[in-house]
């Protein structure tokens, strides 16, 4: 079995091995096989099967791209795998920008006063939340909701509508999603979700800290009932 793929040339991949999987209603194993050429010239078979180990897996990630390079993790950096990258930001002063038909535009290209964020990226999505100290989250800390037009409630997803996504997970694109996040046209409320027990509500507080010199009222802020552990063990359906 051959296929044709294009890395900037044609390439010809042969089958080389197999996993087997072997399972029933409580337990499952894996055998790999050698891929074997048929003494007729027909299709390849099967080699006897041998356990699966962890070194064969270790060089299959390799093989398939999937290695995580040895790096130092900067002090910002909370959880850091091939899939995943997560990470916290101190409270900071950020332009944000709104735009489509929403009644924020009067808002839009002004600087305000933020609170500390956790960003994850999983994949290609990212999710944000909130932090009510300005300190390296635990396990255990309690996040709240970002509050922030085109952020899900539940679970913080962003829809990233106008967003420039960056094209690496790797350590030194963390900017760089931070970046697009806030440079990205904010233009609706997921469902029309709550995001701030502010009283005149998302538009109220952010007309409320425009130009502030002050800090971001995190009192203001929803509680999203996520722990930082129970948000980075979650999965995007």
């Amino acid at each position: 079995m051959t296929k044709t793929t294009h890395f900037g040339s044609n390439r010809l991949f042969g089958l080389s091995k197999a996993v087997l999987v072997y399972a029933d209603a409580q337990e499952a194993f894996a055998t790999v096989h050698e891929a074997k050429p048929s003494p007729d010239g027909g299709a390849p078979y099967l080699d006897a099967g041998q356990p699966l180990t962890i070194d064969f897996l270790k060089q299959l990630a390799k093989a398939l791209g999937r290695t995580t390079p040895c790096e130092i993790l900067p002090r910002n950096v909370l959880v850091y795998t091939p899939d995943m990258l997560v990470w916290w930001c101190r409270r900071q002063r950020r332009a944000m920008f709104y735009g489509g038909s929403s009644d924020g535009r009067t808002l839009s290209g002004k600087v305000f006063p933020q609170p500390p964020l956790v960003f994850k990226v999983c994949g290609s999505e990212l999710s944000v939340r909130a932090l009510t100290e300005n300190r390296r989250p635990r396990p255990e800390t309690t996040l709240m909701v970002a509050p922030y037009w085109n952020c899900d409630r539940h679970g913080g997803r962003v829809c990233q509508g106008s967003m420039r996504v960056p094209g690496s997970l790797c350590l030194a694109a963390r900017q760089e999603w931070e970046n697009a996040f806030f440079q990205s046209e904010f233009t609706h409320a997921a469902l029309g979700a709550q995001l701030t027990t502010h009283p005149e509500g998302y538009l109220g507080l952010w007309r409320d800290l425009t130009g502030s010199e002050g800090e971001f009222p995190v009192e203001l802020l929803i509680n999203s009932g996520e722990s930082l552990r129970s948000f980075v063990h979650a999965r995007e359906e």
